[in-house]
């Protein structure tokens, strides 16, 4: 039986075309700045975000840590959305590694927070207080359902966020599925930020990676943080030519992912005792709520037997998530699978 596996599209394999590229990549010393193919890969993602340079990093964890470290000093305080990436799932490393506490705001369910909620969190100038420095956002928004951000509420949140004297950073981890979801270019999203990382390794398919970009004085200094972090990859055009395939070829084709999404969503909302937010599915992400009567612990384990993997993220809520390696046939033997574990 084929195992469907819908837990994150971090799952995705290379291409061929990517393997290809890895295997006869041109290659030099990055820590030197003379790798050809990550320089290649930093200026067209720097380009395609709207920003004068980029830097190829790890991970997106990587990226968002160093614009925290970039932005920020230690002492100093940012804001993220209560449901944020970088404090559920980012192992605190704001905190510990930059020295920054991290103040939450509600996110909304449309991963959106609001321009008040924004204002009241932003410290005082008082002795007693942490300057507040930073504003983090998240495009697409995972915990809220792969949320898409739209140009006109970033240009709204901005607006308040530089009255207030912050910067922003925008977690950009799957924004190609938003512009795609907008049908718009990536730097529409981004035009209002002073950074915004993303990943390669998601719906992209490429094995390993992420960019942050920005100014180039800020990627500058973001380099020698990388250094600091251990991020100096040496002759890392190997797997950053799987980037510039990823970023040339795979882009288009997420538009396959959002639909086998709400294809999975749709079939979820005609079973019995399994609650979906149709109007809540934007992207390639799709929460769910088993009733009460159905056992959690059973449920899980019928879906291992059954060779489906989703997220439990706790109490009765799952997480499914599509991607290039899942067809639509897929998708439909998923659903009978999924109904036959209840």
């Amino acid at each position: 039986m084929k195992v469907i596996d819908l837990r994150s599209d971090t799952v995705t394999l290379p291409t061929q075309e990517m393997l290809r590229a890895m295997a006869e990549a041109e290659l030099g010393d990055d820590v030197y700045q003379e790798d050809p193919t990550v320089n290649h890969l930093e200026l067209l993602s720097a380009q395609m975000l709207g920003k004068e340079a980029a830097l190829f990093t790890a991970s997106g964890t990587m990226s968002n840590l160093i614009a925290v470290l970039t932005h920020t000093a230690r002492g100093e305080e940012i804001i993220v959305g209560s449901e944020a990436h970088m404090f559920w799932y980012e192992v605190g490393g704001a905190s510990a590694l930059a020295g920054v506490s991290l103040d939450t705001v509600p996110n909304h369910q449309d991963g959106t927070i609001a321009p008040h909620d924004l204002e009241q969190a932003v410290r005082p100038d008082n002795i007693h207080h942490p300057k507040t420095t930073l504003l983090c956002l998240e495009n697409t928004h995972n915990r809220c359902g792969g949320a898409v951000l739209t140009p006109q509420y970033m240009l709204g949140i901005a607006e308040t966020a530089r009255r207030r004297g912050l910067k922003i950073h925008l977690d950009g981890a799957r924004i190609f599925n938003a512009s795609v979801a907008l049908k718009l270019d990536a730097k529409e999203l981004a035009e209002h930020c002073d950074s915004v990382c993303f990943c390669l390794s998601k719906g992209l398919s490429a094995p390993v990676g992420s960019l942050v970009c920005g100014s180039r004085e800020f990627i500058t200094e973001a380099r020698k943080w990388r250094k600091m972090l251990g991020g100096g990859m040496r002759q890392a055009g190997v797997i950053a030519a799987a980037g510039i395939v990823a970023l040339e070829t795979m882009i288009s084709r997420l538009a396959e992912d959002h639909a086998t999404a709400h294809q999975l969503a749709a079939g979820l909302n005609l079973m019995a005792d399994i609650k979906v937010s149709l109007e809540r599915v934007e992207t390639n992400i799709v929460y769910f709520e088993l009733a009460d009567k159905v056992p959690v612990t059973e449920f899980i384990g019928k879906l291992a037997s059954n060779c489906v993997k989703l997220s439990h993220f706790g109490g009765r809520r799952f997480r499914a998530v599509t991607h290039r390696m899942l067809t639509a046939a897929d998708i439909d033997e998923a659903l009978t699978r999924i109904e036959g574990s209840k």
